[in-house]
């Protein structure tokens, strides 16, 4: 059964799943699409062209698909996702895209604390954790399982690599790795996630040879690119190590060292 609050509004080309909650004076937008089982608490607001997915939670006072904070935005009718199980607390924002992707994407089973704000056109996969006032520029890029400790900010076109973790108070300016720990202001980089991985269930021969090439990356007196060829020269390396260094290599706003 869908539970309207009487004081909520809900557009009526806005689309409910079953078992929906629309709380105290939130407005769900025209065009919208809310899945089964989710609950929009109280002055939350998803607006136009917003998807949401199935068993999400979206907090008080929370904004789902605002218009972009960007000066070359001109109306275009872009878009918010957000996938199944995300859970979205307090007075978060989450920007719609521009035309230069048309929509910006949380993924599922995220958990994006209060005061977070993610901008345009990012795009946030699944399993990912924003601690309370995360600041996310546009077109920024977060892999699947990573972690950003409270009050952070990182920079446009910024990539997180898969499970990395970033620690709280950081000024993220740089990609970061993916597997990687890193946390400051100036930002460094601390090695492998080594609790993160365990906890996830990496195997220890990953973590191991996770380890090795993050120290000839960034720890060795090779340049970037011998530890590289080094690294890609070596027989049977995990699928891990190959998608780090394929990371580190297409990097264009340079990889934390």
């Amino acid at each position: 059964m869908i539970v309207v609050h009487h004081t909520a509004i809900v557009d009526p080309s806005a689309e409910l799943g079953p078992d929906v909650v629309v709380g105290p004076f939130a407005i769900v937008g025209p065009g919208s699409v809310v899945g089964a089982g989710t609950e929009i608490a109280a002055r939350a607001l998803v607006d136009a062209r917003t998807r949401v997915g199935r068993d999400c939670y979206l907090g008080v006072g929370s904004i789902v698909g605002g218009a972009p904070q960007d000066l070359k935005y001109r109306g275009e009718p872009t878009s918010v996702e957000i996938g199944d199980g995300t859970r979205i607390r307090e007075y978060t924002t989450v920007n719609r895209g521009t035309a230069a992707s048309g929509r910006t994407i949380v993924g599922r089973h995220c958990f994006l604390m209060s005061y977070v704000h993610v901008a345009h056109d990012c795009v946030i996969e699944d399993g990912v954790v924003l601690a309370n006032t995360v600041q996310l520029g546009g077109h920024v890029h977060v892999a699947g399982h990573a972690a950003i400790g409270g009050s952070s900010a990182v920079h446009q076109f910024v990539r997180i690599g898969t499970h990395a973790f970033v620690g709280g108070g950081s000024r993220v300016p740089q990609d970061v790795p993916p597997y990687a720990r890193a946390a400051g202001n100036p930002l460094r980089l601390y090695g492998t996630n080594a609790v993160g991985l365990r906890r996830a269930g990496f195997a220890p021969q990953v973590r191991l040879a996770l380890q090795h090439a993050f120290r000839l990356l960034f720890n060795s007196d090779l340049t970037t690119t011998e530890a590289l060829d080094h690294l890609r020269e070596a027989r049977d390396q995990p699928e891990e190590v190959r998608h780090l260094l394929d990371f580190v290599a297409s990097t264009e706003r340079g990889v934390l060292l």
